[in-house]
């Protein structure tokens, strides 16, 4: 596997140490129905929630392509490990995941004391976020999908790549999770190089709370009816040689009114570090501010 994709898997779902994340703010948490969630936040303004992807954390999704700060120039910032991640608890059970983590987002906002926020979620944070437009609409000022179009509607085959992930979790491997996100017009991976990514990904990882997340992953799923009624302003950034751009296509056919922004080249693990990713993020974030 070629060094810069390695770094960029790594990047997206690998959680690492301070010193190469540098200095993030310091830890907090809140006790979500019975599950203890770390969050970050910083800057003034209004408040940004930021949802990461699986197996990752605040600081490998946001705080290193430096997202995280350059929106606290503006906005107050708040950036959570989900359940099953980072520092927040990790029960075993799939029943305390799907839904359970939509919700934690908006026990996040009421342990704050927010009304109303913009919120921002990536891959599996897309998921969640487009799920919550179904669930709490009146949270949120604006909903930015990235990676992701949401799971609507979804298909047989979407629910049996969720198992598989799941299976896979449960031995200690994540190569449904990498073939998957391997652009369609690039030679799959080898079998020793899906091994060496491995043990860099799960390294210190509770695999069996992860597990858990995949199995429960079908309870985001969202329907065209559900879609129909959102009224938040919605964007979606997605990389053109991301495999899940064809999620955003969906969407954008059930929802006439979503804004797409495509990152020219961007691979899945790549897109949320790159320029066009937080310009076009800061950008929807500022036309859509009610202080504007």
């Amino acid at each position: 596997m070629k060094p810069v994709f390695r770094f960029a898997v790594v990047l997206l779902m690998a959680g690492m140490s301070s010193l190469v994340f540098g200095q993030a703010p310091p830890d907090q948490f809140f006790d979500s129905n019975g599950v203890r969630i770390r969050y970050i936040e910083h800057g003034t303004g209004e408040p940004v929630v930021l949802v990461h992807g699986y197996t990752g954390i605040a600081e490998a999704n946001w705080v290193a392509p430096k997202v995280f700060d350059e929106l606290a120039k503006n906005f107050r910032v708040i950036a959570l490990d989900c359940r099953g991640h980072g520092k927040s608890d990790k029960p075993h059970d799939p029943k305390q995941y799907g839904q359970e983590m939509a919700l934690d987002v908006v026990r996040l906002l009421d342990h704050l004391k927010i009304r109303k926020a913009h919120i921002v979620g990536y891959s599996m944070g897309a998921l969640i976020t487009a799920k919550l437009l179904t669930l709490k609409p009146e949270r949120f000022l604006t909903a930015t999908l990235g990676g992701q179009g949401g799971l609507l509607d979804p298909t047989e085959a979407d629910l049996k790549l969720h198992d598989q992930l799941a299976a896979d979790m449960e031995k200690g491997s994540l190569r449904s999770l990498i073939l998957a996100l391997t652009p369609k017009d690039q030679p799959a991976p080898t079998e020793e190089q899906i091994k060496q990514s491995e043990t860099s990904l799960l390294s210190g990882k509770d695999t069996a709370a992860l597990a858990a997340v995949a199995r429960s992953l079908r309870n985001l799923k969202i329907t065209e009816a559900q879609v129909a009624a959102i009224k938040v302003p919605t964007l979606a950034i997605i990389g053109t040689a991301d495999p899940l751009i064809e999620y955003v296509n969906k969407l954008k056919k059930a929802m006439p009114k979503l804004e797409v922004v495509p990152v020219e080249g961007a691979r899945h693990i790549t897109a949320f570090g790159r320029p066009e990713f937080i310009a076009a993020l800061q950008e929807f974030l500022k036309a859509n501010s009610i202080k504007k």
